[in-house]
Parts: structure tokens; sequence; C-alpha cells
């Protein structure tokens, strides 16, 4: 079991694109695979009340179903999320997570490989409907002597351009994580900046997070038992995400030394076996079971820094949303007008707050 963690992938208008750019046989391949699969779960979504219909969902998981629309109204309402036609239909042929990730990343620097496609830019990791082949893939990074990681996604967005669907896992997990899912896919759809996937996951998993409890204060009140566990998420967030920035910190001054290569990658297993001890200090403080998984799997550049994409600037971020008065709609509005301009977003986002603390 992994840290849970949200991916998106660039599955946008695959076919079309296919027919006006000069691809590689790998690219296009892979784009065919995501094409194929993307193709698949369309084809065999269908209507809300169809899925409320099927004998084979549990009455939790119909419940799960039945508050999606509210959740997206809510999003789209009082977030100020894009309006879209995501989320109409349920995805049953599948309980399968709909896309395995691969990451990669260089053993001796916290530098992930990145891969351009058409209209998203370079992204930091690549989707695949199938697990075999994203396995391959794996291989294939392996063999380049990188730290490679390979995981299941709960979700993805293809930025409005088709109709996601909910997908089983969606709804087999808990009320609160498909509430934080849906948000942070559709503030995917409503921001995105190409070519920046730090600045588009952490802004995501803002939203998620404090939109999740928004919802469910509003919908089922304060004290109710899922508004309570997602302020404990929260705080929860906090700790996790000043953990993992402190041994992403730590990593980074180790592999900006100039010291031989061997020697670096013997320090950073010292630094792996420090930092799991670390966790299981930090563990009895978690309210929640969000973040058990961490630590299961070896560590590696890639896999932390595919933890790090999502969890390592929450602080950065929910300053931010403080500052614009505790209202994510203001927030994303500013971070809209902050993207108009080019420039690295994390570091403008980082100039801005420093330029209000010090007024």
């Amino acid at each position: 079991m992994q840290t849970r963690i949200r991916h998106k992938t660039g599955l946008l208008l695959v076919l079309l694109l296919l027919l006006s750019l000069n691809l590689s046989g790998c690219r296009l391949t892979y784009l065919l695979h995501a094409a194929a699969g993307q193709a698949k779960l369309l084809s065999g979504a269908v209507p809300m009340e169809d899925g409320l219909q099927d004998a084979t969902l549990s009455d939790q998981k119909k419940d799960r179903l039945r508050l999606v629309p509210h959740i997206k109204a809510f999003g789209e309402r009082t977030l100020g999320l894009k309006e879209t036609k995501n989320y109409e239909k349920i995805y049953l042929a599948s309980s399968r997570p709909p896309v395995y990730v691969i990451s990669a990343c260089p053993k001796d620097r916290l530098a992930p490989v990145t891969w351009w496609f058409p209209i998203v830019g370079r992204m930091p990791y690549l989707g695949f409907f199938d697990l075999e082949t994203a396995r391959a893939e794996k291989d294939k990074l392996l063999a380049k002597d990188l730290d490679v990681s390979l995981g299941a996604a709960e979700a993805y967005s293809t930025l409005g351009w088709f109709r996601d669907p909910v997908t089983l896992n969606m709804i087999d997990d808990s009320t609160l994580d498909l509430v934080e899912t849906i948000l942070h896919e559709m503030t995917h759809t409503t921001l995105y900046v190409k070519g920046q996937g730090l600045f588009n996951e952490s802004v995501a998993m803002l939203v998620g997070k404090i939109g999740a409890l928004l919802f469910l204060e509003d919908f089922y009140g304060p004290g109710h038992p899922l508004t309570l566990e997602a302020r404990d998420s929260i705080e929860d967030e906090r700790l996790f995400a000043s953990y993992i920035d402190a041994l992403l910190e730590k990593l980074d001054s180790l592999y900006r030394t100039p010291i031989p290569f061997q020697t670096k990658l013997k320090q950073r297993e010292k630094i792996f076996s420090e930092t799991l001890d670390e966790f299981r200090r930090l563990r009895p403080k978690l309210k929640t079971d969000r973040f058990t998984g961490f630590g299961l799997v070896p560590l590696n550049n890639a896999y932390l820094l595919t933890i790090g994409l999502y969890h390592r600037h929450f602080h950065l971020f929910e300053e931010l949303f403080l500052e614009k008065g505790h209202d994510l709609k203001k927030t994303l509005v500013f971070l809209e007008n902050l993207a108009a301009n080019e420039g690295d977003m994390i570091e403008k986002m980082r100039l801005e707050l420093a330029s209000k603390r010090n007024t």
C-alpha cells in the first residue's frame, strides 16, 4: 500500500492530435494506448440513473453516487470551479483504478524525468490503462539506471476535453475521499498552467482538502463525523507536508554536495533509514489513516518526488488561502491572474506572500 496520491493524465483530444502532429514511434504508441483506454471509459459509461439501478452496487455505494451531483454543484456554485459535463455518468465495468502512473528520477538528483505532450506541455509522469504496459515502461526506465515509481491513480482529468465519468474505485473509497477527488479533478479543469505539474497538483490538493471540509460542513453540518474527519485530514496534511518537505530538503542538500556518486547513494540510504524512524515517531500524531502506507515500499527519489508533487507545498498554498480571507474562489481568481504572465508559479507565489508579510 502506498500513500494515497491523486494523479492527472494528459489524455487530451488524442485522436485528433495524432492526425496533425509528427510524433516519434514511442510517443505515438503511448498516445494510441491512452486514446484506447479513454475511449473504453467513455463508451462504457452509463447515466447516473442507470448506475443507481445496478444491483451489484451496495446501498452505501449508491449513497455516494447520489452525492456526486451535490459535490459538483457545490464546487461550481460556491468554490468557483468550472461548469462541465464531467461526472454525470458512471463506468461500471471494472473496479480497478483507471490509470497506473509511472514516474522516474536520477538516483543522485531531485530532478524528475519529464515527457512532453501537446497542449499540456511537460509532465512528470506517464499514465497507463493497462498494468502490464506500465510495468514494461518501468523496466525500460530501470534499465537506464533511474529510480522509478509505479502507483495507481484514484482519478484523472482530461481538463474538460472529454466528459470524465465517475469510476467504481471513486465510490469504493470513503465519502471524504470521493469529495476530495471530485473537487481535486474539477480544479484541474478550472485552472491548469502548462508544464507546471508541481503547481497544478498543489493547488488541486488545496481545493480538494479545504473544499471537502466546506462541502461537508454545508451538507451535513459542522459536528457531523464526516466533517470532523475532514478537519482531521487537514491537520494530518499539515504534519505530513512539513515532514516530506524537510526530507526532500535534506536529500537535495546531499545531492548538491560535490562528493562521488557512490558516496551519495550510500549516504542517501542512511537518510532513508533515519526518515523512516522519524515517520514512525510521527505516526501516533496522525488522526487518520491517510499516510499509513508511507514507507511500506522501498524509498527512492521518484517515489518521494511523486509524493512531494502533491503534499510538499500545502503550507504555501494554505497561507495564500488564509491571505485571501479563507476564500477559495478568491484564491483561484488570484492564481488565474498570476498565471497570466510567464514564470514559475511556485516562485511567484513565494514572492507575493513574502511581500504581504513585509507590509
